[in-house]
């Protein structure tokens, strides 16, 4: 049996290569995401493990820090520089360094250009005080001496073509400051893809952090033979409980789990891909060994014939299918490893220079490709195996398909039914509930349930929807037509199965597609309702900028009003008892002016009204809270205060994206926490001004500040589109994936349809049936098969999307939108998927010889 099992695969190798392909794309996901993450962090691990300090002092942390970094306020916590004097007379400390380092400043050259990193990295100015530590080494030039000089990073300097003597602008919270680049830094190991520009000590601590005296953290070097738990607990009985200290290994480990993050990301994106791969794979792999199996009826009734019994049927067939997973697993992980190198150069091109030849290929990389590989092809063949095995010996006698049409049909429209019962059950639960995580849960509930109840029952819906589709084809190509539609609808289960692969990515695109229109119109709607300034003046990156923009906003000629915005992260205990973490946003008292707030109880100048505060209706309603409530709130530094409930809002969504719809006058918000910056500023004209003029001469005076951006109504909505297109773009590049692979199924199924139906292909050629005729029948074959799964794809991810709509509308997004033109383009791309996919299979058929069909058996 082994032997005829070898010889049965090297048989039918040509026809199992496309399905290895799915294989061989699923793996090759799962490898390269692994490969490419464990590279990124080992040399990540490197870099933070031989720059950390041996004991770092920070400012201590609290819950709020997380939140403040999703929205940050632009405050810089600092503690004071005189601590490194302190600590030297520390047990076991050989050296401090005082730290004065700020991300996300904005460095422009003389052309008002910035030279910061394009790709989403900061821009970090820091101290330049060198040990063997840092991460750099001075490599041409002087170290900054003095107020006016600076050191630029060598990637920096090479990508926008800084040279030493170059004058900068450097934009930091205090103010804007220009230097001169007196050298050049290069890195000892990765450039992680930021930007770093260094001063000296004394000139970053007035200059980036405001005044002398001050430091965003203390370095502590250990003594010979001293460890660093050791110096950390010999530092800590020194200081009190108001700073943070870490050692090396834990400072590492933070930063690590901070770039866990983004890498986690593209882990997550490529795992997606192969997620996707897999599952439409699977059908392509089912569709080919039924098939397969089919056609080798009489062969695997010999075998039953010759005393091959019922296990060993199932056996040889699964061990074909497990040499296919083999063989794909193994291509997989060769082209995963080429696909892992792709994202490294990639991740250079964006700055990040990590090298290939420290790639890193880890134990469990292969052991994942091959779990996936040779799981998804065993998983995928069992249910053909099983059908194998109920081959009887008579079948060697005839030419007879083993899969019958009724009984496992019937069953199918049993268990179908149940499974789509309940998966219906589950969406009309998500668009009954009320909490948002309720409807969140069961909506990917009811996708999941809806979506195996679709495959399961999709062959009983082929002849009732082929017919359908296909119902002029008599019409207008005579019988070649009625012949292509019958054929279709010969095997109902092969074409579900065919056309099950492309629905899959289908009903993704349109579900996607159907959330992300209501998303765009929702906020459009928002937007039009909310915002009423003339212009809104916002970093790119929504990043706070310094208040030197805004006194350069004010002094604008033309500008009537100015109302400046700040956000905070508080946490807030509301009259249940639950404790609120959210981004709490400031506003001065003219916000009327620049927006249109509805309010359920209350206004502006009560919300706005020193330590009150203003939350959206529900969710007070939902919390216990009304006008009059006293909440208790934290504060960033661990301030703390108790806040009045002013107004409540009718705000959709909470208001200004924030859950609560928290915000309060910025006068008590900078009272709270006074090192804010602002993050967007509403301008409106003055009157007689119009628009167009403002605009360019806001344009004019921001032309120093290339980050921040002066934005219109029209303006806004397109960030909003712009940010949901990202999104939708990953969907489209999903749906590609799963396109390839259906085509490449739609292929497997015709080409093996035509071996299947040599016979009668020959005998069709012998009554006059003519090439381009014969062409042209598997062509529409393939087409109503394509159009059939867009046909169910859409309708599927049409009900995604209106369940998807009601999750969207729990957080304040209530517009339904469906994008017809996407839904017209996705149909008409089926039809030339139908086409393309039976190019290779029709074009085959029409060069058999029609004596050599005729004889074939």
């Amino acid at each position: 049996m082994l032997r005829a099992t070898l010889r049965s695969f090297l048989a039918h190798k040509g026809r199992l290569v496309l399905s290895a392909l799915a294989v061989v794309l699923s793996v090759a996901f799962v490898a390269g995401s692994l490969i490419f993450s464990d590279t990124v962090a080992r040399t990540f691990d490197r870099l933070f493990a031989s720059t950390s300090a041996d004991v770092r002092v920070s400012p201590k942390k609290d819950d709020l820090d997380d939140l403040g970094e999703a929205v940050p306020s632009g405050e810089v916590r600092t503690l004071p520089a005189s601590l490194a004097v302190r600590l030297r007379g520390v047990e076991g400390v050989a050296a401090t360094h005082v730290d004065a380092e700020v991300e996300n400043v904005t460095v422009v050259d003389r052309r008002n250009e910035s030279v910061g990193p394009t790709t989403g990295a900061p821009t970090i100015a820091t101290n330049w005080e060198p040990t063997d530590r840092s991460p750099v080494r001075l490599t041409s030039g002087h170290a900054p001496r003095g107020d006016g000089q600076a050191l630029l990073d060598a990637d920096t300097a090479d990508a926008k073509h800084v040279r030493i003597g170059d004058t900068l602008t450097v934009l930091a919270r205090p103010g804007s400051f220009k230097v001169e680049v007196v050298g050049i830094a290069t890195f000892r190991t990765t450039n992680p893809g930021a930007a770093l520009v260094f001063l000296d000590t004394r000139t970053a601590q007035r200059r980036l952090l405001g005044g002398p005296g001050r430091a965003t953290s203390i370095s502590v070097d250990a003594a010979a033979g001293v460890s660093d738990a050791r110096l950390k607990q010999n530092v800590a009985q020194r200081l009190n409980s108001g700073y943070e200290l870490q050692t090396a290994d834990e400072d590492a480990k933070s930063a690590a789990e901070d770039l866990g993050g983004f890498l986690d990301v593209i882990k997550y994106v490529m795992l997606g891909f192969a997620g996707i791969a897999v599952l439409v794979g699977v059908f392509l792999i089912v569709n080919t060994f039924s098939m397969l199996i089919a056609q080798r009826t009489r062969e695997l009734g010999l075998l039953r014939a010759l005393g091959a019994d019922r296990r060993q049927v199932r056996r040889s067939v699964l061990t074909e299918a497990v040499l296919l997973g083999l063989v794909g697993s193994a291509v997989g992980l060769g082209v995963g490893v080429g696909l892992a190198a792709g994202l490294i150069k990639l991740m250079s091109v964006f700055g990040m220079n990590l090298k290939s030849t420290e790639m890193v290929v880890g134990w469990g990389t292969p052991v994942a490709a091959f779990v996936v590989g040779v799981g998804v092809t065993f998983v995928a063949a069992y249910l053909p195996s099983r059908r194998a095995s109920r081959v009887s010996p008579m079948a060697a006698l005839a030419d007879a398909e083993v899969a019958g049409v009724g009984r496992p049909l019937k069953v199918r429209a049993v268990v179908g039914l149940l499974v789509a019962l309940a998966g219906a059950a589950a969406l009309v639960g998500c668009v009954t509930a009320t909490r948002t995580g309720t409807a969140g849960s069961l909506l990917v509930l009811g996708i999941v349930l809806t979506l195996l109840a679709t495959v399961i029952a999709g062959p009983l819906l082929v002849r009732p929807v082929i017919r359908v589709l296909g119902g002029a084809f008599p019409a207008v190509f005579g019988s070649v037509g009625r012949m292509s539609q019958r054929n279709a609808l010969r095997n109902p289960r092969r074409t579900g199965a065919t056309a099950g692969a492309l629905m899959v990515g289908l009903a993704l695109v349109a579900g996607m597609s159907v959330a992300s229109a209501s998303m765009s119109k929702s906020f459009d709607e928002q937007i039009d309702k909310t915002l009423g300034a003339d212009f809104t003046v916002q970093n790119a990156n929504f990043a706070p900028f310094p208040q030197e923009v805004t006194e350069k906003i004010e002094a604008t000629d033309g500008v009537g009003l100015v109302v400046r915005q700040r956000f905070t992260p508080i946490a807030v205990r509301m009259p249940d008892g639950e404790r609120i973490e959210t981004t709490a946003a400031g506003y001065e008292r003219r916000l009327d002016d620049v927006a249109h707030v509805p309010y359920a109880r209350g206004g502006t100048a009560a919300a706005l009204a020193p330590r009150h505060l203003a939350l959206q209706k529900d969710f007070a309603d939902d919390h216990g809270a009304r006008v009059g409530s006293v909440l208790p709130v934290e504060l960033p530094g661990g301030r703390r205060a108790d806040f009045t409930v002013g107004a409540l809002t009718d705000q959709e969504g909470g208001g200004f994206g924030m859950r609560g719809g928290f915000f309060m006058g910025l006068a008590t918000l900078e009272r709270y926490v006074p090192g804010g910056q602002d993050s967007a500023v509403y301008v409106n004209a003055a009157p007689g001004v119009p628009a167009d003029t403002l605009r360019s001469r806001l344009e004019q005076t921001l032309d120093l500040y290339p980050q921040v951006q002066v934005r219109d109504l029209a303006d806004y909505k397109k960030l909003v589109h712009d940010q949901i297109a990202v999104l939708l773009y990953l969907v489209y590049a999903l749906l590609g994936l799963a396109i390839v692979i259906a085509v490449l199924g739609v292929v497997n199924t015709l080409a093996l349809s035509v071996v299947e139906r040599t016979r009668e292909i020959g005998l069709l050629r012998a009554i006059g049936l003519a090439r381009r005729q014969l062409r042209r029948m598997i062509r529409l074959e393939s087409v109503v098969i394509a159009v059939f799964g867009a046909v169910l794809g859409l309708a599927l991810g049409l009900i995604w999307g209106v369940s998807a709509h009601h999750v969207l509308a729990l957080e304040g997004m209530e517009a339904l939108a469906v994008p017809w033109p996407t839904i017209a383009a996705v149909v008409i791309g089926s039809v030339l998927v139908g086409l393309a996919a039976a190019l290779l299979p029709a074009l085959r058929a029409s060069r058999m010889n029609v004596l050599a069909a005729i004889a074939h058996e």
